[in-house]
């Protein structure tokens, strides 16, 4: 800010200056040097000045200016005789003037004229253009600083990517943890790098190509850090966006840039983050492509694998769209390895768990198995962010150490978002509360539903109620009968509210439900055969258009299949809901005795929800861990 400050005074003080400079030079600077500091009272004519002087009127003469200008001391008859000293302007060079003062032996003093005031002309005709090269120059060097600024305008073509010689990002592979397969596969790089004859004595050749793909937050920028750490070679890192500019043969240029250096301090690493921004698909827009995009991508084609080569170059990248990727560029030859680094198991989760909380202070009770099993689908970053939430609510209850209530809360902050003020008493509070504890019982006595975690009054994010449920494992794999339970999970809040208030009174609170099952019904009639349509995969995983490609594609089935999805997903969902209803019909005594109990504690624990519906009905018996909180 100071220095920010410092430029704006300096542009306001150096037109003020220029101005009162040149002022001063051409108003006082003239009269003070040019007559050395004589000034007269009042001007007289040249012819004037002849008369007095054949008067014998004149007593004494000064030449000034080269004789261009005189000062000249006269007696005034019509003034009583008072000594005047007056100003003449001369005609040019006048010899007979000198004569004439001679002969009429009147004293004059010729004065040279001054240099200081030349010297002043030229330092002030010099002035300002210095002046204005100075601001100039300062413009452009302040533009230079700024990314793609003017002063970079002969830089477009060069490469922006990050060059370390040795490259120092203070990760190692042991601070890499949850990932142990895609570990084993870039280790095999980096001894590559280090040990190549290993390899190239039985005939193997360097990967040129390493591709990271996987979801957010899995690790994928953090493995290359730790690649780069572990390598010890020339690391060049640069994200996708940075190639491609507003000019057309930008991107392409800064390609041709990147690999000439990185030719130069073979072998090396060249880090390419988010490369789907410049590797998608040529020609799959409507009306052709981003001529500058897929000339970028041409040109690294190329670089990669063309018609000279690129010895001693090992290429990382990392998208989380691989489906996007152009064909060419995910062949081997590039692209030789693709590596998949998805979201942790249950071992990756206390791994990653062990490496994050390192410099956190946990108090003894913390289990760090419990928090892994507590957390399915959770990414390195998830968990990360987990532990830190935990630190900053311990640090903001004065806490010395993590507890696991902080661990708790931190949970259902990254899931659900920011905890909300607590409802008052009313009937909207007792509506909501039916409506968790319809989840609640109908997944606690379906035996293929997961198990309870807790129920729940506290809003969080735009929910007023959450009932969170636990995957006994983490499962990659899901059985028609989980798929069935879960809908009639699903449903049973609205199936809740139909039954307890009837159905004039239900809410919009069940609209995220009803999405949700809706979209499981379809994916099972549609993807995974569950259905009286047959074993028959109608629609792709991918629901969203990519650059046009597919908007003017005809559909995959007819019309008259169409309308059999249709009735096929109403009828899953309605058999979801029915189910619904019946558990809570005969389940109403235990549901009221859970809906008083929830308003009065607002957070009901999953076992003790089991223990209490164990009192009226059998609960199916669920292979379960329930951490202990």
């Amino acid at each position: 800010m100071k220095k920010f400050s410092w430029r704006i005074l300096l542009l306001w003080t150096l037109p003020l200056l220029v101005v009162g400079f040149f002022l001063w030079q051409g108003t006082f600077a003239p009269a003070t040097e040019s007559l050395g500091g004589n000034t007269a009272n009042t001007r007289m004519t040249y012819g004037r000045f002849l008369e007095y002087l054949n008067a014998d009127k004149v007593t004494s003469v000064e030449l000034y200016e080269n004789g261009r200008t005189a000062i000249v001391q006269a007696i005034d008859p019509e003034l009583d005789n008072r000594l005047l000293k007056l100003r003449v302007d001369l005609p040019g060079n006048s010899p007979e003037l000198i004569s004439k003062l001679r002969e009429a032996n009147i004293s004059f003093d010729y004065h040279p004229v001054n240099n200081d005031g030349a010297i002043w002309g030229l330092l002030g005709n010099l002035v300002f253009p210095i002046l204005l090269i100075a601001a100039l120059f300062f413009l452009f060097r302040r533009s230079s600083n700024i990314p793609g600024g003017p002063g970079q305008a002969m830089n477009f073509g060069k490469s922006r990517a990050r060059f370390q010689m040795e490259a120092k990002t203070g990760v190692m592979f042991d601070d890499v943890a949850g990932i142990d397969e895609a570990k084993e596969e870039l280790q095999e790089v980096v001894t590559f790098l280090k040990q190549p004859e290993r390899f190239t004595a039985v005939g193997a050749r360097i990967p040129k190509g390493v591709l990271l793909v996987g979801p957010p937050g899995t690790g994928k920028t953090l493995l290359a850090k730790a690649i780069a750490g572990e390598a010890g070679v020339p690391f060049f890192s640069i994200s996708g966006s940075e190639f491609v500019e507003m000019f057309v043969g930008v991107g392409a240029s800064r390609v041709r840039d990147l690999f000439k250096k990185a030719k130069d301090n073979a072998p090396c690493l060249i880090f390419i983050d988010e490369i789907d921004a410049v590797g998608r698909q040529r020609g799959a827009g409507i009306g052709g492509g981003n001529d500058e995009r897929e000339q970028t991508l041409n040109q690294l084609l190329t670089e990669m694998d063309g018609f000279e080569g690129n010895t001693g170059i090992i290429i990382i990248a990392a998208t989380n769209r691989p489906d996007v990727l152009d064909s060419a560029l995910m062949r081997p030859g590039r692209f030789d390895r693709q590596v998949i680094v998805d979201n942790p198991d249950i071992k990756g989760r206390l791994e990653i768990l062990e490496v994050h909380s390192r410099n956190k202070k946990l108090a003894p009770e913390i289990s760090l198995d419990a928090i892994a099993r507590r957390t399915p689908g959770f990414s390195g970053a998830d968990l990360a962010n987990l532990l830190n939430e935990a630190a900053i609510l311990t640090a903001r209850r004065r806490k010395e150490a993590i507890t696991m209530a902080e661990i708790d809360d931190a949970v259902d902050r990254v899931v659900a978002g920011m905890e909300g003020t607590p409802l008052v008493d009313g009937k909207s509070k007792r509506l909501i509360a039916y409506h968790e504890v319809g989840h609640a019982i109908v997944g606690t006595l379906i035996k293929d539903h997961d198990p309870v975690q807790k129920v729940t009054l506290i809003p969080r994010g735009q929910a007023q109620g959450l009932t969170w449920f636990t995957p006994n494992e983490d499962q990659g794999l899901i059985t028609k009968s989980q798929l069935m339970a879960r809908i009639a999970g699903a449903m049973g809040g609205r199936a809740a509210e139909e039954e307890i208030f009837g159905y004039d009174e239900v809410t919009t609170g069940a609209g995220g439900d009803l999405q949700q099952v809706t979209e499981m019904a379809r994916q099972m009639v549609t993807r995974f055969g569950m259905s009286d349509l047959g074993p028959v995969s109608l629609e792709g995983q991918g629901g969203e258009v990519f650059l046009g490609a597919g908007l003017m594609s005809r559909a995959e089935y007819s019309e008259e299949v169409a309308s059999r999805i249709d009735d096929q997903v109403r009828q899953i969902s309605e058999h979801g809901h029915n189910l619904a209803r019946k558990i809570i019909r005969e389940n109403r005594e235990v549901i009221d005795r859970l809906v008083d109990l929830l308003i009065e504690k607002e957070t009901i624990d999953g076992e003790e929800f089991r223990q209490i519906v164990a009192e009226y009905t059998e609960v199916p018996e669920k292979e379960q861990f329930v951490p202990q909180l």
